[in-house]
């Protein structure tokens, strides 16, 4: 790895949404961060408090989730309904799909906007251009064999609500595309036949699966670490910042049905020595993969209820929030 780093300042900004998993009517449900590693200052740029929430399960709709970036504008997912904004945070135009349920994790590539309908165990694309969505792929696992159905969102023939798999995170490439969720026990991969394979073997319960030159790195959030796997076996494991009970807001509710310390997800690769990674409550801390050390961990909520989501770096003008 030849990146290195000097102090904190050689971090550059991150953008991180929140979901609050345990909020109720009237409360914030999360919202989006613009993280300054140099000063560690957090300012909060989107509250998200809207009254048309659908308030069953546990973060489910509560929240924004993945962030992605095109043509000077921020794409950002909510469960059901995708949001653009400009560099200052101000909403341009949204867009809403009867196949988009329970987003999670967007990626930008070659003129389209993957997104996961975790909802209907499904990628969904959006034109850029065209501003439209134009293509749906849903998997399913029948008998120990993936099957993969291409439909057009634009229909009613879609694929049937559920949530099987669990899929939070897509990822497309010159390589191909790509998912992983919570219960496909590995990356996917959408071969070249349209059919899928499983590309690399994962545990139950991950968020953020991403490939990199010698391996994987992900959230093991069943586990409470983040793991960077090696090609060659080698494997490092971080475990996520934990606070003392007494300094918890909402600790009543710090379970597995609402809410919990260490709780991971959200990750981006910063370069080739460091990553960034979020936990609750809401924390964002970046590892250096080279030293095995947390080099910075910032917290701005102790509400136990704040899980970190999408997080990205930031790559325009730190906005003024004053």
């Amino acid at each position: 790895m030849s990146s290195s780093i000097q102090s904190v300042s050689d971090i550059p900004p991150l953008i991180a949404t929140s979901v609050v998993r345990g909020s109720e009517q009237g409360q914030s449900h999360g919202g989006v961060f613009i993280i300054d590693p140099a000063s560690q200052a957090v300012s909060q740029v989107i509250d998200w408090d809207t009254a048309d929430i659908d308030w069953s399960g546990r973060g489910w709709d509560r929240g924004l989730r993945g962030i992605a970036f095109h043509n000077g504008e921020v794409y950002i997912a909510a469960s059901d309904e995708l949001f653009v904004y400009d560099q200052q945070f101000r909403v341009q135009r949204s867009f809403r799909n009867a196949y988009l349920k329970h987003c999670h994790e967007i990626c930008v590539y070659d003129g389209k906007l993957y997104l996961t309908s975790t909802g209907y165990d499904s990628i969904l694309a959006f034109d850029l251009t065209a501003q439209e969505f134009v293509w749906g792929l849903h998997a399913a696992k029948v008998d120990g064999t993936w099957q993969a159905h291409r439909f057009d969102p634009k229909t009613k023939n879609g694929p049937p609500a559920r949530n099987q798999l669990h899929i939070n995170f897509v990822d497309c490439s010159a390589a191909g595309l790509s998912f992983s969720g919570l219960r496909t026990r590995g990356i996917i991969v959408l071969a070249p036949s349209s059919s899928l394979q499983t590309q690399v073997e994962l545990p139950e319960g991950t968020h953020n699966a991403c490939l990199t030159d010698d391996g994987v790195i992900f959230n093991d959030t069943a586990a409470n670490y983040l793991r960077y796997v090696k090609r060659n076996g080698d494997e490092q494991r971080f475990l996520y910042p934990t606070y003392d009970e007494e300094a918890l807001e909402f600790a009543g509710v710090d379970d597995s049905r609402v809410a919990r310390q260490g709780f991971g997800r959200g990750l981006c690769i910063i370069n080739d020595r460091l990553v960034a990674a979020g936990s609750s409550p809401s924390t964002v801390s970046v590892y250096d993969l080279a030293s095995g050390q947390i080099v910075l961990s910032v917290n701005f909520s102790m509400d136990i209820r704040t899980a970190i989501h999408g997080l990205q770096v930031w790559p325009y003008a730190v906005p003024d929030t004053a």
